[in-house]
């Protein structure tokens, strides 16, 4: 597949140059050390792309030129800069400076993984310091991947930023960008939600943009059940994790409550039949601090990591820990490789949030997870007020069986403000819990913001629900939400060794 796309890359290169195909060999037909253009790039790029039809309309100085859309659409996209005039300047001979500028912004474009630019050093090349300062994330960029063909001069090794670039070199680089890994290699190519998700990124990190959004600003929330991690099998994790400490623990279900029972009995009965039952959601919150109280925070998630190793019923070779969906995994990858600070945002307990993530394929810190939360006394306390109890020597800290709130619908807005401090740009949910923060995030935001939605319309590889799929999406078409379908944007959910039943 690399191959061929490279091949159609190089061919749109030939006919742009009014080259005959037999000349794709590097001999003198080709003519390996000819000077090329800048808008010879841009169309190269245009057409690997499908020759999109752009919809700005156009830079000054390209009417006319054969390389004119190439040129518009690189330019919407922020893949080529203008000069000062706002002129193309396409038959000028690209520079290598350019070169890796033009490229960086195509791959970041193009969802390739580009994080490896941000540690490398190019201040071996004795040129370094004498680069353009707009063109260092480049050349750290190529150097990094090897996109650069090395120049040398009495024996130093040199940027040559100013060079004219060759055929040659050209393709040597566009080779080596074909080598660079998809940063969202599980999303379908056709995926409309990657298509903003990558649109929305080259955007907001092009620092000459006018939807540039400073790393400071660059924070994203994350529901997790059913937007980063399995929903229902048959049931939320923190429902399934009450069901099992109540009414099957030989060490605790005769010592449970009979509040506790009711609620757990409650969830056995929706998991079988799907019955709703209001109020579920804060008694269940009530009955998790009831029933884990008096535990230390490392006994509860000594706990969790127990439960996590049981088996999910639903599925061959998955257990209760690793229902992770890797398409999304590799979205807060991508976040993160950009600037991204990544918050989850759950209506699941904070410390079964934090010990579903401990161990996890998930890198975020216990400082980045918001849930619903419940009280967390010493150990020493005895009732004790907090602002009259002074925490001793020997004190652990434990949970104190009082719930406080259910981090859900407009209370996940409130405890953003309260806990973040500022207005995300990006936002990821699957339901209705989700809308307020949804809208929060892209409702009267100073930067360019989104908000991305799972439909659960996948029945094969996941428990999917169509009516609640479609309701989804609805509710996005309404809301001007981004729509994920796990059904058709992804290529697979948990990876291929996990199967559902």
């Amino acid at each position: 597949m690399k191959r061929n796309r490279l091949l159609s890359l190089l061919l749109a290169l030939m006919m742009a140059l009014s080259l005959s195909v037999p000349a794709l060999a590097v001999d003198a037909g080709f003519a390996p050390d000819a000077a090329v253009t800048r808008g010879t790039l841009a169309q190269a790029l245009y057409d690997l792309e499908g020759r999109p039809a752009p919809r700005a309309g156009g830079f000054a100085d390209t009417q006319g030129k054969w390389y004119a859309d190439a040129a518009a659409w690189c330019g919407e996209n922020g893949i080529y800069k203008g000069d000062e005039s706002g002129r193309f300047d396409g038959d000028r001979a690209l520079t290598r400076a350019e070169l890796v500028s033009v490229l960086y912004r195509y791959a970041k474009f193009d969802g390739k993984d580009v994080s490896a630019a941000q540690d490398t050093n190019i201040l071996s090349y004795d040129d370094a310091l004498a680069a353009p300062e707009w063109a260092m994330e480049g050349f750290r960029f190529a150097c990094a991947y090897g996109l650069l063909t090395e120049k040398t001069e009495g024996g130093r090794a040199l940027l040559a930023a100013d060079a004219a670039v060759t055929r040659a070199e050209l393709a040597r680089a566009l080779d080596r960008l074909e080598d660079m890994g998809d940063a969202l290699s599980l999303w379908t190519d056709g995926a409309a939600a990657k298509k903003a998700l990558l649109e929305y990124m080259a955007a907001i990190t092009d620092e000459s943009g006018a939807d540039f959004i400073p790393v400071k600003d660059r924070i994203a929330v994350f529901d997790l059940d059913g937007t980063l991690f399995c929903e229902t099998d048959p049931n939320y994790f923190d429902y399934t994790l009450l069901k099992y400490r109540v009414l099957e623990d030989p060490n605790y279900k005769d010592k449970a409550s009979d509040f506790e029972k009711e609620v757990a009995n409650k969830i056995k009965e929706q998991n079988e039949t799907g019955k709703s039952f209001p109020g579920l959601e804060v008694d269940h919150g009530k009955a998790v601090a009831s029933a884990f109280a008096g535990m230390t925070v490392a006994e509860f998630n000594a706990y969790i990591q127990e439960f996590k190793r049981q088996s999910m019923p639903s599925y061959d070779g998955m257990l209760r820990g690793g229902g992770w969906y890797l398409p999304m995994l590799q979205v807060v990858d991508y976040l993160q490789a950009n600037g991204f600070t990544v918050y989850i945002v759950s209506g699941t307990d904070r410390l079964i949030v934090r010990g579903i993530v401990d161990g996890s394929p998930l890198d975020i810190p216990n400082s980045q997870i918001i849930g619903s939360d419940e009280t967390i006394v010493s150990s020493g306390q005895n009732g004790a007020d907090g602002l009259s109890y002074v925490f001793a020597d020997g004190d652990k800290l434990v949970l104190g069986g009082e719930f406080l709130i259910k981090n859900l619908k407009m209370n996940k807005v409130s405890v953003i403000m309260q806990e973040i401090g500022q207005q995300p740009v990006l936002s990821f949910g699957n339901s209705t819990g989700d809308s307020s923060m949804a809208e929060y995030v892209t409702s009267g935001n100073p930067h360019r913001s989104l908000a991305f939605m799972l439909c659960c319309d996948d029945l094969v590889r996941e428990n999917g629900n169509e009516s609640k799929a479609q309701k989804m999406y609805d509710l996005c078409a309404t809301f001007d939400w981004v729509p994920v379908s796990m059904k058709n944007d992804w290529t697979t959910i948990y990876g291929e060794d996990v199967t559902r039943k």
